[in-house]
């Protein structure tokens, strides 16, 4: 598995994918060759069907400077090897090819190119498996996190400590912005209307609900606004994590270095996930995004609730097991309906899934690594529509009734 710095990047939204992968790739391209004077890059299956919503043609202009650039969507090619595909042909003066690549945007930012037999950073852990970790841990004596720290050393501590400030930031900036969300669909931020709804002495799984979903919401809106958050795994679903560490920190007293911990410990499992199947929608589904982060943010809480490594390993499967099947089917390819209040909704349900792991027995019959494989081959069955698409799904139906309803008026 690779560092915990190819996880949690910072910068901004809307998408991971669609627009941190393919400026990476851009970047990658142009540091590899002094001698381009003009671009031509095709993007194929998921990043032409929904890249003008997330925004991957204006990311691409703006990393190639002063390049001249020529970007084409081909809606028709079939991607064979993954959905986010993307073509970068570069040209001398002399309109000569320098050369070609095929890259392949995987998740989380993090970018494939065709015929290297490695992404951009090598791999670190060799333990892959949460099983195999998890004994590694009982036998040594380590919790999770130490086992982040051993194997990437401390100083993993001060980068994930940009990550919580950045996490902070995003929630705060969000709780307290108005206005529309840039895009089609004119949505109004709603999450300073959440947080607002909170009374005096209301029940305090209520105020729970409200302020989970309002931190989620408004880092949700900041991403879908072009702002500045961290992928946890991915932009789309960057919402969840911050929402529970922001809450526990603020609400229940939790002090910062648990929360430094708690982020190794959904590090460390968003790894897993990645690295045995995929944090890409347009791979296998929304189930990959949300399901990943929820995971992720159910092990966070799982630790900072003070639970063992079984404990944490339930928690982290409940979340992901009852995630299983959840399609990507952006409106317009706008990372906004339904991703905004489905980052609400996982983060509700990663302190339930901790707090339920409390209720069953520790030996359960599916283990982590077990309903990951599986997320992974529903991913594969589920039909290109319902992944990432906006061809399938409420991005269908959507569409299909504004449009009969427009008729009838």
């Amino acid at each position: 598995m690779q560092s915990l710095y190819e996880l949690y990047k910072i910068g901004n939204g809307p998408s991971s994918s669609h627009t941190m992968g393919p400026k990476r790739a851009v970047d990658k391209f142009i540091k590899t060759y002094s001698n381009i004077e003009s671009l031509k890059v095709i993007l194929y299956g998921s990043l032409a069907l929904t890249g003008k919503g997330h925004l991957t043609d204006y990311i691409i202009k703006q990393t190639a400077g002063d390049i001249k650039i020529e970007i084409v969507f081909d809606l028709k090619k079939e991607c064979n090897v993954h959905p986010n595909t993307m073509e970068i042909i570069g040209y001398d003066k002399e309109k000569n090819i320098i050369d070609n690549w095929t890259v392949y945007s995987v998740g989380g930012g993090t970018i494939l190119v065709d015929g290297e037999n490695s992404s951009d950073l090598p791999e670190v852990y060799t333990l892959n498996k949460f099983e195999d970790i998890k004994l590694y841990c009982k036998k040594n004596n380590l919790k999770l996190h130490e086992y982040v720290y051993n194997v990437e050393g401390y100083n993993i501590t001060e980068y994930l400590k940009e990550v919580w400030q950045a996490m902070k930031d995003a929630v705060e900036r969000g709780l307290n912005a108005k206005g529309n969300i840039p895009g089609r669909l004119r949505l109004s931020r709603s999450a300073l209307n959440v947080y607002n709804t909170i009374v005096e002495n209301e029940d305090d799984s209520l105020r729970q609900t409200r302020l989970l979903s309002s931190y989620a919401i408004a880092v949700s809106e900041e991403n879908a606004s072009g702002g500045k958050i961290v992928t946890a795994p991915t932009c789309g679903a960057s919402g969840v994590l911050p929402a529970v560490l922001y809450y526990y920190n603020h609400e229940k007293d939790i002090p910062e270095y648990t929360i430094i911990e708690a982020l190794a410990v959904a590090g460390l499992i968003g790894n897993i996930i990645k690295t045995n199947a995929s944090i890409s929608g347009a791979e296998c589904g929304c189930q990959a995004e949300i399901g990943t982060a929820c995971s992720m943010a159910a092990g966070a809480v799982a630790y900072i609730m003070g639970l063992d490594i079984d404990r944490i390993e339930n928690s982290a499967e409940v979340a992901m097991e009852h995630h299983l099947g959840l399609t990507c089917d952006p409106i317009y390819g706008y990372v906004q309906i339904p991703c905004i209040e489905r980052n609400a909704v996982a983060a509700i349900r990663a302190v339930d899934s901790a707090k339920l792991s409390m209720l069953m027995r520790k030996n359960k019959s599916i283990s982590l690594d077990v309903v990951v494989d599986t997320m992974y081959e529903t991913g594969k069955d589920l039909h290109s529509h319902y992944r990432e698409t906006s061809e399938g799904g409420l991005a269908k139906k959507y569409c299909r009734n504004k449009y009969y309803n427009k008729e009838l008026s």
